[in-house]
């Protein structure tokens, strides 16, 4: 098989994704000028216009007068809308959060994980398995199990999640453009049951 390689375009937005993505460019970093990324990359300054306005669209990037174009924040309010951000529910309720973490693991991929992760049977890419139990006014409220790619989020592997939930990091450092979420009505194991103080079977609510 004859595999293409990538245009131009593509190019220019896989790297200043990547930039971005490995907090190179962090938030508010003013990307190079599109005249000098024309230079860079050998191409057109239109290329390099129509890959920098792809990314603006898309939400990544943000055009600013007398400034040029810089990195968006992370979307975190949209994102909670579409993403659940437990620490923010729980706190939109009135109740006060906390958060323990229960088990972390840097390990290669699992079957299972390659299949979440949409990883190649044979890939070696290292991931971080979490786990850690919500609370709120100090009642377990749910738990979270989060299985994160470190080739895709380097910035993972070191950050702490002793206190803050990987799931609230990763809206707030991560870019993301979709999402997809399955849902399902299921009987509490006996290791959740457990950590929620509930008994064996009972009915739950698991969102994956």
């Amino acid at each position: 098989m004859t595999v293409r390689p990538a245009t131009h375009h593509q190019k220019i937005i896989d790297d200043v994704l990547g930039n971005i993505v490995d907090g190179t460019w962090p938030p508010g970093h003013r990307i190079p000028y599109e005249s000098d990324m024309a230079s860079d990359y050998g191409v057109s300054r239109m290329t390099v216009n129509k890959a920098l306005t792809q990314l603006t669209r898309e939400g990544y990037l943000q055009r600013r007068r007398k400034v040029g174009t810089v990195v968006a924040a992370p979307r975190v309010q949209s994102a909670v809308m579409e993403i659940a951000d437990i620490k923010s529910e729980v706190s939109a309720a009135g109740r006060t959060h906390g958060y323990v973490q229960l088990h972390r693991e840097v390990r290669l991929p699992l079957e299972a994980d390659r299949k979440h992760l949409r990883l190649p049977a044979n890939s070696q890419t290292r991931i971080l398995a979490l786990q850690g139990l919500h609370m709120a006014e100090g009642l377990p409220y749910c738990i979270e199990d989060r299985i994160i790619d470190l080739a895709v989020v380097p910035g993972a592997e070191t950050a702490s999640f002793e206190t803050e939930p990987a799931g609230s990091w990763l809206l707030r450092q991560v870019p993301w453009s979709s999402a997809q979420h399955i849902i399902r009505a299921v009987g509490a194991s006996a290791g959740d049951a457990r950590l929620l103080k509930m008994h064996a079977g009972a009915a739950c609510l698991e969102i994956e």
